[in-house]
């Protein structure tokens, strides 16, 4: 348990915020940046195969994703304009009136207007990302950060499963407009709850009479002049964008997997909404836990070569006759799997990134991984359906590897008090 909610002052502000405190803040955020994300990547795909839509138009639904590769060109502007919080809740509010916008068109369309209001969804909630993921930065100190990214990881995966998991188990049980329904309500709730997280105190910005370049510039300018001026940035940039390469490709093609199997949406929904949530959570707090313990550098290679393993159980389930067990088990395996390597990934992005320009640093990066997922979708419908199923899922366990080889340069960039293992208690912190 994460603990009581955490009391804040009439400002909205912690007086004293502790590591259980900022888990608690992690759980919540976390939880409503997988929600929407979850939305697009893994109910919408369910839903357009079962009226018909082919894996390669399925593949190309990828690019809806490219919100999230270049969400490093609005980046600066949350980090030179509003409160964190402020942007956050309308994200989470206006993604809510797009879903439900969404809802109102004819069952099963994909038109222009569809398009247009997913774009805009994928938009909101790559917004949505930006603001959350600088807020923690903001708030994590270097060495809780193992710890925190456990948490972090198990609640925006269960929000994943939840959405492409349980609701659309829902979607079997009721409709699916009815469902896209409850899914707009629930993001509307978690806007009303993100209203009441405490402001962080972000690094003073500069004295405006000592600038040499103005503001935007400096926003845009200087988070990426950090990066590029440190040794070994190119490596490091080709690392990001290769380290999850092998779940990006596989993870569009699981789900039409389970549905050409002939697995109903309450089985596709409830399997990883029961199974994968434990597997889940045990995976990403197993894998904070060797983080603060083994530092990032060693949990990097040990859990990502697990993570990268996790692909031979779909190709051992896609190379044998259907089977329920075998079904469950990949399920199972990748969820844990995928929660262990994640978990050092992120702890690895937040460490290098300076507070000052969270939001701009950590977009960047967010999106170098972004790209390997939108490039790798558009070409794993095509490639799936040339290849068929268990020679593809075995072709991205393959895929893995490469990003192993540049770990040297990445080493390199992994601060010394990350490297260090997390001590037994942290004391209370002021960010007022």
């Amino acid at each position: 348990m994460l603990g009581a909610f955490p009391e804040a002052d009439g400002k909205g502000r912690l007086r004293q915020v502790t590591i259980r405190n900022k888990l608690f803040w992690v759980a919540i955020l976390y939880f409503a940046e997988g929600f929407p994300f979850g939305l697009i990547v893994d109910a919408f795909p369910v839903y357009f195969r079962m009226h018909g839509v082919s894996l390669k138009e399925i593949g190309f639904f990828s690019l809806v994703g490219l919100p999230w590769t270049l969400k490093f060109l609005w980046a600066p502007a949350l980090d030179s304009w509003g409160r964190r919080r402020s942007w956050m809740v309308a994200c989470q509010s206006l993604i809510a009136v797009t879903l439900l916008l969404l809802v109102s068109l004819p069952a099963g369309s994909v038109g222009a207007l569809f398009w247009c209001l997913l774009f805009a969804l994928a938009l909101f909630s790559a917004t949505q990302d930006i603001a959350i993921d600088a807020y923690t930065i903001e708030l994590l100190d270097a060495k809780e950060m193992g710890a925190a990214n456990g948490v972090r990881v198990t609640t925006y995966r269960i929000a994943l499963i939840a959405a492409g998991g349980l609701f659309v188990a829902l979607a079997g049980f009721i409709s699916w407009r009815a469902t896209f329904i409850g899914a707009a309500l629930l993001l509307l709730l978690l806007a009303l709850l993100t209203s009441q997280a405490p402001e962080g105190v972000r690094a003073p910005s500069p004295d405006r009479s000592s600038r040499t370049t103005s503001p935007i510039i400096d926003a845009i300018w200087t988070p990426l002049k950090q990066f590029g001026a440190r040794p070994g940035f190119l490596y490091v940039a080709l690392f990001i964008l290769l380290f999850k390469v092998g779940d990006m490709a596989l993870g569009p093609m699981v789900k039409p997997f389970w549905v050409d199997r002939h697995f109903t949406p309450v089985q596709i929904g409830i399997v990883p909404g029961t199974l994968g949530v434990a597997s889940t959570i045990a995976g990403a707090l197993l894998g904070g836990m060797f983080t603060s313990r083994w530092g990032i550098f060693r949990a990097l290679w040990v859990l990502g070569i697990a993570q990268a393993v996790s692909n031979l159980f779909y190709a051992g389930a896609a190379s044998l006759p259907p089977s329920d067990g075998m079904m469950y088990m990949a399920s199972a395996v990748e969820s844990f799997c995928g929660g262990l390597g994640t978990a050092p990934f992120l702890a690895f992005l937040m460490s290098i990134c300076d507070k000052k320009h969270a939001a701009t640093q950590y977009a960047l990066l967010s999106a170098l991984f972004g790209l390997t997922r939108s490039v790798s979708g558009v070409f794993s419908g095509v490639a799936t359906q040339s290849l068929g199923y268990t020679t593809y899922f075995m072709a991205t366990f393959f895929l893995a590897f490469p990003a192993f080889l540049l770990l040297p340069w990445v080493k390199r960039w992994i601060p010394e008090k990350a490297a260090e293992p997390e001590s037994s208690a942290e004391p209370a912190v002021s960010i007022e």
